[in-house]
């Protein structure tokens, strides 16, 4: 018989292959239907592993940028300062330390400031009765930063434009971040909370405008939108995270980094004298004279909001007034995000064809 009705011949070896046939299956003869696998942006095992790790930073990049873009947000000024304490919203209501940065739990009451019966029964220790003096001026701060928001706010709201100029934007969470928000949230404005995610409770303050609710995972994310987009900050007394993203701005203008010129308001001198000290930094050479230029003391709202106003003014209005008289209409940008910065820069060539 034929190599072709037999099988295959083997020449070498001398034997026999024969064709194979179709696969049998086992049991009922036929594989079990499959169900529809997963897309990938819709599994949630994949999105959470270390390999979606680049989905989820892009992620936190573009849709607070969507998010922006439809609530027409062209610039903000932050509002940094600490999360720890409450402000003193009735006359009665206690002064009140919370647990942590972003915690939204009371910390221990061995380090809650001292209530007046407290002290007169000589029952405060130390660290309670150091604590109840520092939080009146706490106090103080929280309202301060609630009336140069609102003062801020009021003037931005006064500017003729298409768009939300100098949106106030805080940190989402308590303390001065509430006080910030709620100052513009009274004033009728927009404002804007970029909360971070953290392993102990917290939530967003109830005074953010919540289509400009964000969240975070990545620090470094957050950060991105805390300095992308602001024309000013306002560093009110704060702790680690006040620091940390004070002196990151600073070293972004020192350095030139940023594509734009910001005003930088440290607010309450007394306070910040006591915690940093920039004339040693001068005189050791760690840094030049003139980088205590990049920054204004004030200690009083309507001081931080003349301040603010003076530099987004001559910084950003000014130029942007000069700029539309002398230049033919058709050539005006349709959006400025940054000073000299249009939307289809800010976007990249890819993103800017999405908008319409």
């Amino acid at each position: 018989m034929e190599d072709s009705e037999k099988g295959i011949g083997n020449r070498e070896q001398g034997t026999v292959q024969e064709v194979p046939g179709p696969a049998i299956i086992p049991g009922n003869g036929a594989p079990p239907a499959l169900d529809r696998a997963q897309l990938a942006y819709e599994n949630p095992t994949f999105l959470n592993s270390a390999d979606g790790r680049l989905i989820r930073i892009v992620a936190e990049y573009c849709e607070p940028l969507a998010r922006f873009r439809k609530e027409q947000i062209q610039d903000t000024v932050v509002f940094f300062g600490s999360a720890r304490f409450r402000g003193r919203e009735e006359a009665d209501h206690a002064l009140e330390l919370l647990d942590n940065t972003g915690s939204s739990r009371a910390a221990p009451s061995e380090e809650q400031p001292a209530s007046i019966p407290q002290i007169v029964e000589g029952t405060a220790t130390s660290l309670q009765r150091k604590r109840a003096v520092a939080a009146v001026e706490m106090a103080r701060y929280y309202e301060d930063a609630r009336r140069l928001a609102r003062l801020l706010t009021h003037w931005a709201k006064s500017i003729p434009s298409r768009r939300n100029r100098f949106v106030v934007t805080s940190g989402g969470g308590p303390g001065i971040m509430e006080a910030a928000n709620r100052g513009a949230h009274e004033a009728g404005g927009k404002t804007i909370g970029l909360n971070i995610r953290l392993p102990f409770e917290q939530s967003p303050n109830p005074y953010i405008t919540p289509s400009l609710n964000f969240e975070f995972h990545y620090f470094f994310m957050r950060k991105l939108w805390f300095a992308y987009l602001s024309k000013a900050l306002v560093v009110f007394p704060g702790g680690f995270g006040t620091l940390d993203e004070m002196f990151e701005i600073l070293t972004l203008a020192q350095t030139q980094k940023l594509a734009k010129k910001i005003t930088v308001v440290i607010y309450g001198s007394d306070y910040w004298k006591k915690v940093f000290n920039l004339d040693a930094l001068v005189d050791t050479g760690a840094i030049s004279p003139k980088d205590i230029e990049l920054f204004q003391f004030a200690d009083t709202p309507e001081q931080a909001f003349e301040l603010l106003r003076q530099g987004l003014t001559e910084n950003y209005l000014v130029p942007e007034a000069a700029g539309r008289l002398s230049e033919p209409k058709a050539t005006v940008p349709e959006q400025e995000l940054m000073s000299g910065v249009g939307i289809d820069d800010f976007l990249g060539p890819e993103l800017a064809k999405t908008r319409k």
